[in-house]
């Protein structure tokens, strides 16, 4: 991953010299032009060539030396901003068409007052050809829990403000199903560990900042950086870092639904893509699409979990986790439902010589008909 990095940058530097190679060649071949011109010519005429030219070859020499070590100046100089201007970003975002990469715990582009506009420009910037990735914190980790707990003076519920940017990308993803084109430029992930870095990037800049104790990263300054400096190779090889680590990191699909398979003894049923939530090492499915008929199995994998096979209980007043508290980290997860949901515990399947006492189980669900 530093590899690559090094790579763009190397390949950045090359292509800056060719540039300057180019320039100062064109320069050279125009002074050749114009020596050669006054070799043929006599009396004003040639000492006026013969001046520019000499001039010329000068401005070649100057060209090819000097512009890349001014690049090299631009490029690592760092713009300082008092703040996070939600408006400016949204802007460039709608004028970017290679990358955009957002790195936070959360993003207040999706809250209420600025996210039909920041989707229109994430879904301008797809249409112009850009790759978008997006990596948040993923809510039910201890370090989202950290970052309430020094955000209290500010009263902010982290795990739920990252539940709703979480709830609003699944939505926008959604609608881009019928442009697969666009839905395959379009990816967002959740990372589980400690946030150290802010980055919103748009092709060749950044906006870096980092996290301080008790106040919102969007309130600090914030530094733009050229992508090709090293502070952009920094936060470029972060980045990537999280993005390609497996056990860090999952995909927004695998965080809204896990897959179960429906089974009548030994036989599969159907297997469907449920929605789900995790609190205190226990899984709760929403099984509101099943036709609860007979006892049922289903083979699931869920979060953190081995894969195995598990029988579906109903929640109980005596469960380690109340059954109101599960119906509330539902609506945080998913929204407020329209109707009512039928929400059943992964409980581990018993051997028929298991004689220790089964949880409440619940009956089976028939696949949804079609």
């Amino acid at each position: 991953m530093a590899g690559a990095g090094g790579w763009r940058r190397w390949r950045g530097r090359t292509g800056r010299q060719r540039r300057a190679f180019v320039g100062g060649g064109g320069l050279l071949v125009v002074a050749t032009v114009m020596l050669l011109a006054a070799w043929r010519s006599t009396g004003f005429a040639s000492d006026l060539l013969l001046n520019l030219g000499a001039s010329v070859v000068l401005a070649a020499i100057s060209y090819v030396i000097f512009d890349p070590l001014f690049e090299e100046a631009r490029r690592a100089r760092v713009q300082e901003h008092l703040s996070f201007d939600q408006k400016a970003f949204v802007d460039r975002l709608c004028r970017t068409g290679r990358r955009v990469r957002i790195l936070d715990t959360w993003t207040i582009l999706l809250e209420d007052q600025h996210r039909a506009e920041t989707l229109r420009a994430v879904e301008a910037a797809l249409e112009s050809g850009a790759e978008v990735q997006l990596l948040l914190l993923d809510p039910d980790c201890t370090a989202a829990q950290q970052r309430s707990e020094e955000l209290e003076r500010q009263r902010v519920d982290v795990p739920r403000q990252i539940r709703a940017n979480l709830r609003h990308l699944a939505a926008f993803q959604e609608s881009l199903r019928l442009r697969p084109k666009l839905a395959r430029r379009f990816q967002v992930r959740i990372y589980d560990a400690s946030p150290s870095i802010q980055l919103y990037q748009w092709d060749g800049h950044a906006l870096i900042s980092f996290f301080p104790i008790g106040k919102l990263s969007f309130n600090v300054p914030q530094l733009e950086v050229d992508m090709d400096s090293p502070w952009g190779g920094f936060v470029h090889a972060r980045f990537e870092e999280l993005w390609e680590h497996e056990q860090a990191t999952s995909s927004l699909e695998r965080y809204w639904t896990t897959t179960v398979t429906l089974q009548d003894e030994d036989s599969d049923l159907v297997e469907m893509q449920v929605p789900y939530v995790t609190v205190d090492g226990q899984h709760y499915l929403d099984c509101q699409a099943f036709k609860l008929v007979r006892p049922l199995t289903v083979r699931a994998r869920p979060p953190a979990r081995t894969p195995g096979v598990f029988g579906l209980a109903e929640p109980a007043d005596d469960d380690p986790v109340p059954p109101p508290v599960v119906a509330r980290l539902f609506d945080q997860k998913y929204g407020r439902a329209d109707g009512t949901r039928t929400v059943l515990r992964l409980v581990p399947h018993r051997r028929a010589n298991d004689r220790t006492p089964a949880p409440r189980a619940a009956h089976a669900a028939e696949p949804p008909e079609g």
